[in-house]
């Protein structure tokens, strides 16, 4: 690997530790039952702000709690008050100094063994995507998305999303008007994840794992750089 781009790569992962210290606090200090999602965005945004000098995010913050947990990136489905027993996500796109962040994180409050149990099934099978995509590192898009699938039906869950990841990079990364699928880890993206982006820079990718329990109506969510 180049100097540039183990510059490119360092760059990347410190955006990532620094959204890291950003979920830690939002879990120390924000994350509480009786408060609705929107208030609990309003104030990871100010949060971000003022202790983690974050000015822009790339995409829109998403905080889902309960049965909201199901629902698509894409929805934006009514508030909904966070309660004392319940599972929530935040996914944050934050941009630090120009490089993109993208990390989500699920928590549960209170003791319910089965919201405990899809929880801590998430990194697990994070891990077991990637190194299956460390094992052949040129899959295609959507092959890394269908080992996903697979991995989440292992674990004895659904991987209810569209897509299991998508590029990342300096802010604003690559986009391909009218053909989106290329830019994701998807059914149809036929293209191999290791091809250079058309700056002919090495191509960065975010893994995500989407956990779904439709027989209890929830879903965990973790995701994280894949190829730093």
């Amino acid at each position: 690997m180049s100097v540039a781009e183990q510059e490119r790569a360092a760059y990347l992962l410190d955006a990532q530790n620094k959204a890291l210290s950003l979920f830690e606090e939002i879990e120390q200090k924000l994350i509480r039952p009786g408060i609705s999602e929107k208030t609990l965005s309003d104030e990871i945004h100010k949060l971000g702000q003022e202790r983690h000098g974050i000015r822009t995010h790339w995409h829109k913050r998403v905080v889902r709690s309960g049965p909201n947990t199901l629902r698509p990136f894409e929805d934006n489905p009514p508030d909904r008050v966070i309660e004392e027993d319940d599972i929530l996500y935040v996914d944050l796109g934050p941009v630090f100094e120009a490089w993109e962040a993208d990390f989500g994180r699920t928590y549960v409050l209170g003791n319910d063994p089965e919201k405990i149990q899809l929880r801590d099934s998430l990194e697990p099978v994070w891990n077991a995507v990637k190194t299956r995509f460390q094992e052949k590192p040129d899959m295609t898009g959507e092959q890394l998305y269908d080992i996903a699938c697979e991995e989440a039906k292992k674990a004895g869950w659904v991987h209810g999303a569209w897509l299991a990841g998508h590029l990342v990079g300096q802010f604003p990364h690559e986009r391909i008007p009218r053909d989106k699928t290329v830019l994701y880890i998807t059914k149809g993206n036929d293209q191999s994840m290791a091809l250079p982006g058309k700056d002919g820079n090495k191509r960065h990718w975010i893994l995500e794992v989407h956990l779904h329990d439709p027989a209890n109506r929830r879903a965990a969510f973790y995701e994280q750089l894949l190829t730093v």
